[in-house]
């Protein structure tokens, strides 16, 4: 049976948080058919025990895996982790805490049937709320600076609930620099670039205590992040191979070369598989077997195509 839906759940010392938020998010996976549901949580290289206890929450499920970067390397390295190992036909990312409730999933599946992206938008009004005059003051400075660098029209672009399609979740996670909190801001960047929708799905949340967000360090860390992303050069490795190319072979070729999260990246001339940064060594195998020619693509040429998770 294939999988409908993936959920990605970065984690970083939330050991004492996920109990809660996965007793939210689990009756939904059930409503949804938990058999065509994965849960991916990775542990962000966490000091506590958020490893055996996600481990814990989730071997019940029919389809769960747990991953582990030894070092803490930032959300959006752990997401980037979580999409390569994804296999749902959409891929959604959540927040441990499930502040965002989980019963609003179906509002994301629903944009994604006509959208490659579906941005949870807590703003009301073009403004987010916090639990402080402050943060919520920081917020808005922060999201007007982020729209005019990265000229999205997204309101909300920190919403820790996000949704995708595979293949454009896997582009975002290869051509993406930004590890940090910040990496929201660049993928909407991206889709920006590839001409790709972002949908605004307005949710419902609780600001639930204990984020290891904090405003004034994390969001000027965010901002210096932020806005270099129209300097960078974003290419990577990539296979040119003839048109129409069966999906099956170049998947079998992935897997013969040990490649993990490549996208099929399909025109009406010739198709590209892009592979992460480091892929070269197994770019060559694929090549190979699918008569193709490696080099390097620009994320320019992939405007127009349509993307499948390989």
């Amino acid at each position: 049976m294939s999988l409908a839906l993936s959920v990605i759940i970065p984690a970083h010392n939330e050991g004492s948080r996920l109990h809660s938020g996965m007793n939210r998010l689990l009756p939904v996976l059930t409503s949804l058919d938990i058999n065509t549901v994965e849960v991916v949580v990775v542990d962000d290289g966490s000091s506590d025990d958020t490893g055996r206890t996600a481990a814990s929450l989730v071997s019940a499920l029919p389809h769960s895996l747990v991953v582990r970067n030894e070092v803490n390397r930032g959300k959006g390295a752990a997401l980037k982790v979580g999409i390569a190992a994804a296999r749902g036909r959409y891929v959604v990312a959540c927040d441990a805490d499930m502040s965002i409730h989980p019963q609003q999933l179906t509002h994301l599946i629903n944009a994604l049937a006509t959208s490659p992206v579906a941005v949870g938008s807590r703003a009301r009004g073009g403004v987010i709320k916090y639990d402080s005059a402050l943060r919520t003051t920081a917020g808005r400075a922060f999201n007007t600076l982020v729209r005019r660098w990265t000229s999205t029209a997204v309101r909300d672009t920190q919403c820790g609930f996000k949704g995708f399609h595979l293949g454009v979740a896997r582009l975002f996670a290869i051509f993406g620099h930004i590890d940090g909190f910040a990496f929201d801001a660049e993928w909407l960047y991206l889709a920006q670039r590839l001409q790709l929708s972002a949908t605004p799905v307005p949710v419902e949340w609780d600001d639930v205590a204990g984020s290891s967000v904090r405003v004034g360090r994390d969001s000027w860390r965010m901002l210096m992040d932020i806005r270099g992303v129209r300097q960078s050069p974003y290419r990577t490795v990539a296979v040119r191979i003839p048109h129409p190319a069966s999906f099956d072979d170049v998947a079998q070729a992935c897997r013969d070369a040990r490649v993990q999260g490549a996208v099929l990246a399909r025109g009406t001339e010739t198709d590209i598989v892009v592979l992460p940064r480091d892929g070269a060594p197994g770019g060559l195998g694929i090549a190979k077997v699918c008569g193709g020619n490696l080099g390097i693509v620009e994320i320019d040429e992939l405007v127009g195509r349509t993307f499948e998770g390989v």
